[in-house]
């Protein structure tokens, strides 16, 4: 027992003592800056360090007692067991809402040193001082987080030698390793961004410099997120058995906002740094996006959605709230208060320009985050007025968001050829003949393949006219600059949007023409359903210490078997479903097993699903992430300009 209280109480310490340097550097960033005193900015790094090294001890401390099975603490009587394999309790600590905010406090903590880092030469700025302050107030905040509601080492009752473990669905899968971390990174990571526009306003430089600053911390941030949620996507695909990606859940919606207002960002501020425009609306997103992360983490945490994501009820709540409403309340204050300095006198000169496809653009990213805004807070508006519990489901987020989306695809089609300044009409007519051929190749395409419905049809054509836009100007790229030049924003931007068109289709064709149905298999007889053939080659019992598995060994055209199972992991008492699945480039085909099952009676009812081109929804996320990756690295030409600025320099 004295082990178990030095292990609180060196955790309880090691907050306190997180939060006190965060604070104090905070206090000392905005001191400094305000002051213009360079002696009191560079005491700032020494905080930081501090801050940064004490969420990092903090966080192996608790990793410490989740390995060791230190069950004297409530987190870990919670979460841990000693039958969870290793990496499933390596993973433990951020199943839960304790120790997801203290990851939330190490991912903050290394975003801030490394911030720290890249500014080192440049502390003595205002601008630079204000967005450390910032950043280290915002730490400061989930250090107090972690040490006060969503403490993870209070000491639990004492006698308990074991645990039930994470939530099953949390120890089913290798992606629970991957797919959490991520989505943090890139969720943690918009508060980059956010400190600088908020440094930006209070020190009146609102001026683009800052842009240039954040331009690639939120784009790393930006592809972060995206390939979290798309690792989300798989975890869902992968574990939860109803062959779906994407349920419109409000907690995956959460992950959503922030994202669909980044992408908005990362596309006008292109606007901003060429023509001075949208000032005030780039702004405006950044601390939108910002916002968002927040109100994602109270209908996360709060426990006021009932979610297969969502934690349990705790006292969390109100205090991600009031954060909320601050943040929102001091970023307008500070909007208003440079709302002269924000203004251009410049205006979008042609409709059919570059800017005015992203200004259209734009809208329509603001009405596709509202309606996921809306559809996800309004059946708690009404139950909070109204006392009655109504639901939101997919229809009304179909129906609403398709549109946005087809018209979407047609603007990621035109932008690339329209110029800037001057109307593009004329050059539309030449530069789009090949992408609208190439739209009309996927559209007869998909017909002789069997696809049918408005919207289906208008995804392949418009996703085929997209590709071939982005494709035109990648061959364009290559050829003036060879392969050297093929790095950078721009191109980088052309390989997302491939990556996005294959995510599109893939969505279009599996939800629209996924075929299913429940077969009743006896050992040694064949089924046949969507052209395949389904043959029961045995069932089997799995037996270890923390569940036992039955799967039916299922062959599929005569091939090898693929297992699908039912796990009853026995200290929760809880049956889990594991679907297995056999991918091509043209179609899955998803086997899961059907309750009540039994190892001896020869006979196993499967519910089959076959999903043309979901693989695709995989390949394009890859190539997301290596767009990304492109539009990061510095491009040949900027390198250039560079190394030319550091010899005029020295």
């Amino acid at each position: 027992m004295l082990v178990a209280s030095l292990t609180a109480q060196v955790g309880r310490a090691v907050l306190l003592g997180g939060f006190l340097a965060a604070f104090f550097g905070a206090f000392a960033a905005a001191v400094g800056a305000r002051r213009a005193d360079v002696r009191t900015l560079r005491l700032v790094p020494g905080f930081v360090a501090l801050a940064s090294a004490l969420a990092l001890a903090a966080f192996g401390v608790m990793e410490w007692a989740m390995i060791t099975r230190d069950f004297s603490l409530l987190y870990v009587q919670k979460v841990g067991s000693t039958s969870t394999p290793a990496l499933y309790n390596f993973a433990a600590v951020w199943s839960a809402l304790e120790g997801s905010i203290l990851m939330w406090v190490l991912v903050l903590a290394a975003y801030v040193a490394a911030t720290t880092w890249w500014m080192r030469k440049r502390l003595a700025e205002p601008l630079i001082g204000w967005a450390l302050s910032v950043l280290l107030a915002v730490l400061a905040y989930f250090f107090l987080l972690s040490f006060g509601p969503a403490n993870p080492f209070v000491v639990g009752p004492p006698g308990v030698t074991d645990g039930p473990g994470p939530n099953p669905l949390l120890q089913n899968h290798v992606l629970v390793m991957f797919h959490p971390p991520i989505l943090y990174l890139g969720y943690v990571g918009m508060t980059v961004p956010f400190a600088f526009a908020l440094a930006a306003l209070i020190a009146g430089r609102v001026e683009d410099g800052w842009l240039h600053l954040t331009r690639r911390w939120t784009v790393v941030a930006w592809g972060f997120l995206t390939f979290g949620i798309a690792l989300g996507g798989w975890w869902s695909y992968e574990v939860l058995g109803w062959s779906g990606v994407w349920a419109w859940d409000p907690v995956e919606n959460a992950s959503l906002l922030p994202w669909i207002t980044g992408t908005a960002y990362i596309h006008s501020v292109m606007v901003q740094e060429r023509r001075g425009l949208l000032r005030v609306w780039n702004v405006s997103l950044l601390i939108a996006t910002f916002s968002l992360t927040i109100l994602g983490t109270f209908l996360t945490r709060s426990g006021v959605l009932n979610s297969v994501h969502a934690f349990s009820e705790s006292d969390i709540g109100p205090w991600l709230l009031a954060m909320f409403a601050a943040v929102v309340a001091l970023s307008l204050v500070l909007v208003f208060w440079r709302g002269d300095q924000l203004r251009s006198d410049d205006t979008i000169d042609a409709p059919f320009s570059r800017e005015g496809a992203f200004l259209v653009n734009n809208v329509l990213f603001a009405i596709f985050a509202f309606v996921v805004l809306l559809g996800t807070v309004f059946p708690l508006i009404v139950e909070a007025l109204q006392r009655r519990q109504i639901v939101v489901g997919e229809p009304f987020f179909d129906r609403l968001t398709a549109p946005i989306g087809l018209t979407m695809l047609f603007i990621m089609a035109v932008a690339p050829v329209l110029p800037w300044r001057r109307d593009g009409r004329d050059a539309m007519s030449k530069r789009l003949l090949a992408p609208a051929a190439l739209g009309v190749l996927a559209l007869a395409t998909s017909v002789v393949a069997g696809a049918s419905g408005l919207a289906p049809l208008l995804a392949f054509a418009l996703g085929g006219f997209a590709a071939g836009s982005a494709l035109q100007h990648l061959v364009r790229a290559v050829r003036v600059q060879r392969l050297r030049g093929f790095v950078g924003r721009a191109n980088g931007g052309m390989v997302v949007h491939l990556g996005v068109i294959f995510i599109c289709i893939a969505l279009a064709a599996s939800n629209s023409f996924t075929k299913s149905q429940e077969i009743d298999l006896v050992t040694g007889q064949r089924a046949t359903f969507a052209g395949h053939t389904f043959e029961l080659v045995g069932l089997e019992e799995v037996r270890d210490d923390r569940s036992t598995s039955v799967r039916a060994l299922v062959s599929v055209d005569g091939g090898k078997p693929y297992a699908p199972s039912i796990t009853k992991f026995t200290r929760i008492g809880m049956n889990v479903g594991t679907p297995s699945v056999r991918t091509s480039l043209t179609r899955d085909v998803y086997l899961t097993l059907e309750p009540p099952v039994r190892q001896d009676s020869g006979r196993a009812r499967i519910k089959v699903f076959v999903k043309p081109l979901i693989v695709w929804l995989w390949i394009g996320t890859f190539v997301m992430a290596f767009g990304t990756l492109l539009a990061v690295l510095p491009s040949r030409r900027r390198s250039i300009h560079a190394i030319r600025d550091e010899v005029l320099q020295a």
